[in-house]
């Protein structure tokens, strides 16, 4: 079974520092702070409804944040002009929790878009071959020209994970990767993930109620609670403590996932 790769580098590729984030009266961020060293896999476990996904998409600013410094890279992400944030975005792969295929274009058609829109990330390399290498990292090559309404969930979730990879991105971002997933499909998914974190070095934050995809892949896990980073460390340091808002997220957790 493969296990999160270590590494040693302590330079932050994300950090985050007191980011808030309101809707109306209702207060989901309330100084949230993190940070993503490189090559390593960092799971947020959340409530449903506690705000990770606001999280995962401030990071982006898919949605604007209210407050706090946001810096990928180095770079202020909120200070950014819309042309210097497209750039940035190249650098970080986002893959949403519906994979967000478009339905009318085939598995080649979707993989070729962030190609067109982005042709200086090709580096001189034909665009079929990298189709084809990005299909053959997630084992969906002779899917090439099936349409999305022919592919099973699992299909579907490798192949934005594919287009997603095409564009050779540091930084992974993982919204809910298991969900609506059957136990042998989501820990393919898993497997798949730890295999791309230690074959190319990617960096990724996992958003994630998962807890087994959690204990697979996480090399650190942060506990998102009431709006803050409430706890963080190994699973298996948080799976130890006594805190009863962290220990309710380790009851039953007998993994059905296995290699």
């Amino acid at each position: 079974m493969k296990t999160p790769r270590q590494h040693t580098d302590t330079t932050p590729l994300i950090e985050i520092t007191s980011l808030t984030k309101s809707f109306g009266t209702n207060a989901v961020l309330r100084g949230f702070s993190l940070r993503l060293l490189p090559g390593e896999n960092l799971v947020i476990l959340g409530r449903s409804g506690s705000g990770k996904s606001v999280l995962i998409k401030c990071l982006i600013r898919l949605i604007e944040p209210d407050g706090g410094d946001i810096r990928i890279m180095g770079q202020a992400v909120t200070q950014l002009d819309r042309a210097s944030l497209d750039r940035l975005r190249t650098e970080v792969g986002f893959l949403f929790q519906g994979s967000a295929l478009y339905d009318s274009m085939t598995v080649r058609e979707n993989l070729r878009f962030p190609l067109r829109r982005h042709p200086e990330r090709a580096q001189g390399v034909a665009e079929d071959s990298l189709i084809q290498t990005a299909l053959e990292s997630v084992g969906l090559a002779h899917a090439i020209d099936l349409l999305p309404a022919e592919l099973s969930g699992g299909m579907k979730r490798r192949v934005a994970l594919a287009r997603t990879l095409i564009l050779k991105p540091r930084i992974i971002l993982y919204d809910e990767p298991t969900t609506g997933l059957d136990p042998i499909t989501a820990n393919e998914i898993i497997q798949l993930m730890l295999k791309l974190q230690q074959e190319l070095g990617t960096a990724s934050l996992i958003i994630t109620h998962d807890m087994d995809c959690a204990r697979v892949i996480a090399n650190r896990v942060i506990i998102l609670h009431d709006g803050i980073n409430y706890a963080e460390g190994t699973y298996s340091d948080l799976a130890r403590s006594r805190d009863p808002h962290v220990r309710a997220f380790f009851k039953d957790t007998n993994s059905p996932y296995h290699d």
